[in-house]
């Protein structure tokens, strides 16, 4: 298990706060990390520092706009500062765009999707590996989505934005295999965050006949997300990169259009 921990190892997530992020952090910190919460609202990442460090573990709130370089640069300035280096970069933060036929996508749309989507991710990218070939290695790990491998065709821009983030991935993992950065790419699929189970579109547990569903037939969790978002950051996850890992369970809507 000790290859599991992530003891004296500095980690950021964008997104810390939200449905993905938030059990992220958690994660990390309880398996020794310095977690460095980071999003637009102070707020909500201040509120998910305090409850991590109210247990003893290590986390500090930084606020940044992950389309802003030099915001960016900040955040990662301000996590060396604290903490002296930065081990691990997770790039989760993004934005949902609204459904509709690919003919009727409105451009000013696709812009903001793609700029919060894939520019979002582009700029945190190479902030990190700047300072990571610096440093002698670490670990980027890229939220994408099956929307990206599979598609949506009704979430055009989101869906080729996240099809971006996979192509920026394997380039940048091919690119800086010499500087002993790992980048790899996890695809959630529908996954039971509070928000989805709040929009009532995660199935239900039981069957019409109150049966219990069979577990691999269930929506996944925001937990399992972070516990493969765990296996990459640690040592475990060494000899991997350049590689795309979706998270999702046997649903017929995540492997077929019908």
């Amino acid at each position: 298990m000790g290859d599991f921990r992530l003891d004296g190892k500095t980690a950021i997530v964008t997104g810390g706060a939200g449905g993905l992020g938030r059990p992220m952090v958690e994660t990390y910190a309880a398996a020794g990390a310095n977690v460095v919460v980071a999003s637009r609202n102070r707020g909500n990442i201040q509120r998910v520092a305090d409850g991590i460090t109210d247990k003893g573990q290590s986390a500090i709130a930084i606020a940044v706009d992950i389309t802003d370089a030099d915001s960016v640069d900040a955040l990662i300035a301000e996590t060396v500062d604290a903490f002296g280096s930065l081990d691990v970069m997770v790039n989760n933060a993004g934005r949902w765009g609204r459904g509709h036929e690919p003919e009727d996508t409105p451009l000013e749309e696709w812009r903001v999707v793609v700029e919060q989507n894939l520019t979002g991710m582009f700029i945190p990218c190479l902030a990190a590996g700047r300072r990571m070939i610096k440093q002698g290695g670490g670990k980027i790990i890229n939220i994408s989505s099956t929307a990206g491998s599979k598609g949506n065709p009704g979430q055009l821009h989101y869906s080729a934005a996240k099809a971006g983030v996979i192509s920026l991935s394997n380039n940048l993992a091919m690119k800086w295999a010499r500087h002993n950065i790992n980048v790899n790419c996890i695809l959630p699929g529908l996954i039971a965050t509070e928000e989805l189970k709040g929009l009532g579109i995660i199935p239900p547990a039981v069957d019409k006949e109150g049966n219990a569903v069979p577990r691999l037939h269930l929506t996944p969790t925001p937990e399992n997300v972070a516990d493969l978002a765990l296996f990459l950051a640690s040592s475990a996850s060494d000899g991997m990169t350049g590689e795309l890992f979706p998270i999702r369970t046997w649903l017929r809507s995540e492997r077929f259009w019908t």
